[in-house]
């Protein structure tokens, strides 16, 4: 990683500074860099130099001055600086050997085979998902895409709440309210019923207690309900991934909730837990009879105890199991911290499920956990994280990351269009379930389907609904995570700008310029998938183009978390290890550089060379909207390019470095598609 390297290197030149210098010091101060704006002040830049001003007792100039002395002194890391300078008030300025760049070949820090679980959709089993469930489907599998990219054993779960209240009150529906019209799904069907039987519950709020009684009778797992309900989450789940696969998600296994009751996961976990002072039974009071969860940190304030203190309770008092309980048992067993495991058997081809009876398979036991749930499950998720701290898991704790996002809601003209009273002038409207409010998935894609297949010219290129599932797929991960995403019909079928539609045509434009050229995409690292237009289909690989397989096409690495630590090679298992000099084969390949380069081609090297740190960033931060910030930036720089620098035409080795220059754009840019999960075309 280019800007790792860097930072070793000024840190080696620091410490010889202070060797040189006599000075003593037990913490070297961290050394920051950042990449100027303008390439005249150097393609990096550090402040190191007044940072150590006070501790040399030395002005920053002259401490600049030692530090470089240095860096040229250890050879520049090869040559790959062709210039350090200083600026005023002490400022040290690296400017990147581009030639010597290109011909390198650098490694992202290790994740030495650590294997991680991320869990994400995890939708109730009550209906069809609606866009807001879409959001974090495509969150989880940008970040499991990331996280395999950057060298981690990654599996997939979607958690089904199999024992929860909205499945409770679908199956209540169907039991007690009719309902008649065409529907072509059966989670369209029970969307309907869902909406019904809330609409009867207002208007008729005793009838309340027929959810509590089919909890009990789901929980119990025997008899004519418990059946009937899981007959409708297994249809409905069915439908849940099959509408994934359409946008390349796919997961590994699907753990229900009701195994964990009947595998006595909650049981282990409660004698557990009843071996610490902070889980306790109620005697008096509103929670009189609950068993609670204390707080290990300071209490809510008065105006949120009401609106959280269900959450630290784990058994209510009439014997049902809150969403927390389970959760907290389900993640002692993530981490292998329970006597427990599930049987598994294959949900279809590639997807387990967990169940009663099944094979012993070594799913679990991750060195790290990510949960995709929304930000209003903030105060929930700490409180499996505390239950672990109270356990003595501390390690465990510090290494479950909630990774929350803002809801989807409506703006006030996709809102009218669904027919909801606008006349109260909300900036946003949100969506409800239990009201039957909200745009589903199906009718998305379909729609974004229409609108593209509507204003193309030429239909021979990527399939219209390709584009469409890309383009959503795109449009929900480019915001912020913490952003509420304010839904527009318009605006998400817009095909210009900061859309997934740009990066696809733009991909596709450096691939005309190197076939009209004649330099084949086959000839580079993506090869015959994306040399062939007419497969459209090939332009997927396995993983993205049939998610249900994706379990039975991944790597051995990938597939046996075991073998992957052993697998990986020196260097990634070794983050300061990197390739320092080009390989014959590598420089033969080069054409020369230009003496003197021209802003578009200067703007897009720089870029090109942080696409590493990009992603390991991302990787550790646990924010895929940094890709897309990257990968719109990149298409815009190179279409600049593109447009300022004429590729195919000018002296042979001009032409030469042009068309190297887009080569190396268009592999770029095919990963960073990859990660996002966006096809990578040859025509749209």
């Amino acid at each position: 990683m280019l800007s790792q390297l860097i930072k070793n290197s000024l840190e080696q030149s620091v410490r010889q500074v202070f060797t040189a210098l006599g000075t003593a010091v037990t913490e070297f101060p961290s050394v920051v860099l950042e990449q100027p704006a303008n390439p005249d002040f150097g393609d990096y830049s550090s402040n190191i130099a007044m940072q150590l001003a006070k501790v040399l007792r030395k002005a920053p100039m002259a401490i600049a001055e030692l530090i470089t002395t240095e860096i040229s002194q250890s050879g520049g890391l090869h040559g790959l600086f062709c210039k350090i300078d200083i600026a005023a008030p002490g400022f040290i300025n690296l400017y990147i050997d581009w030639q010597e760049w290109a011909g390198r070949s650098f490694e992202l820090p290790g994740a030495a085979g650590e294997k991680v679980i991320v869990e994400h959709t995890s939708v109730n089993p009550n209906k069809s998902m609606h866009i807001g469930h879409l959001r974090n489907s495509c969150i989880g599998d940008a970040l499991v895409r990331i996280l395999r990219k950057t060298g981690y054993s990654v599996e997939v779960h979607n958690y089904v709440d199999d024992l929860g209240n909205q499945l409770a009150d679908t199956v209540a529906g169907l039991l007690n309210v009719p309902l008649a019209g065409d529907h072509v799904r059966f989670g369209d069907y029970c969307w309907d019923i869902y909406a019904g039987v809330n609409k009867e519950y207002a208007l008729h709020p005793e009838s309340v207690h027929k959810r509590t009684e089919i909890l009990h009778a789901l929980e119990e797992g025997h008899g004519n309900t418990a059946w009937l309900g899981s007959l409708v989450a297994e249809r409905i789940v069915r439908e849940h991934v099959a509408e994934m696969k359409g946008f390349g998600i796919g997961y590994d296994l699907l753990v229900w909730e009701s195994s964990i009751l009947k595998e006595g996961f909650w049981a282990s976990a409660f004698a557990l837990l009843k071996q610490t002072e902070v889980f306790v039974q109620e005697t008096e009071g509103k929670l009189a009879g609950c068993w609670i969860l204390k707080q290990a940190v300071e209490e809510p304030s008065e105006a949120e105890a009401d609106e959280h203190h269900k959450d630290k309770v784990l058994v209510r008092s009439n014997g049902i199991l809150t969403y927390t309980a389970k959760d907290i048992a389900y993640h002692l067993w993530k981490f292998g911290l329970l006597d427990k495991d599930f049987s598994y058997s294959e949900f279809n081809a590639g997807l387990w499920t967990t169940g009663l009876s099944g094979e012993q398979l070594a799913f679990g036991r991750a060195d790290r956990v990510v949960n995709v749930i929304d930000y209003r499950q903030e105060y929930p998720q700490a409180m499996v994280k505390q239950a672990l701290e109270v356990l003595g898991y501390t390690e465990q704790a510090e290494k479950l990351h909630h990774v929350s996002y803002g809801v989807v809601s409506l703006s006030p003209a996709s809102a009218a269009e669904l027919g909801i009273d606008i006349s109260d002038g909300k900036a946003s409207y949100a969506m409800s379930g239990r009201q039957g409010i909200g745009i589903k998935v199906t009718e998305l894609v379909q729609l974004m389907e229409n609108t593209i297949d509507a204003t193309r010219s030429d239909k021979s290129g990527l399939s219209s609904r390709l584009i469409a599932t890309a383009a959503i797929r795109y449009y929900l991960l480019r915001f912020n995570l913490g952003t509420e995403i304010i839904f527009d019909f318009k605006q998400a079928t817009e095909i210009s700008g900061n859309t997934g539609v740009y990066l696809m045509y733009t991909y596709a434009r450096a691939g005309s310029v190197l076939s009209k050229a004649g330099t084949p995409a086959a000839e580079t690292e993506f090869n015959a998938e994306r040399a062939n237009p007419s497969a459209v289909k090939a332009n997927l690989n396995a993983e993205r183009a049939n998610p249900a397989a994706e379990k039975a096409n991944l790597n051995a690495e990938r597939a046996n978390p075991a073998a992957e630590k052993a697998n990986l090679n020196a260097e990634r298992a070794d983050p300061s290890a990197e390739k320092a000099n080009p390989s014959a084969e590598q420089t033969d390949a080069l054409p020369v550089f230009p003496a003197k380069l021209q802003k578009a081609e200067l703007a897009l090297l720089r870029h090109l060379s942080n696409w590493q740190d990009t992603l390991y960033s991302a990787s550790v931060q646990l924010t895929p909207n940094t890709i897309c910030n990257y990968a719109h930036t990149l298409a815009s720089l190179f279409n600049n390019f593109y447009s300022a620098c004429p590729i195919l035409k000018g002296e042979s080795e001009t032409v030469a470095f042009r068309l190297w220059l887009t080569q190396r754009f268009r592999d770029t840019l095919g990963e960073v598609l990859e990660v996002l999960g966006l096809p990578q075309p040859e025509r749209m």
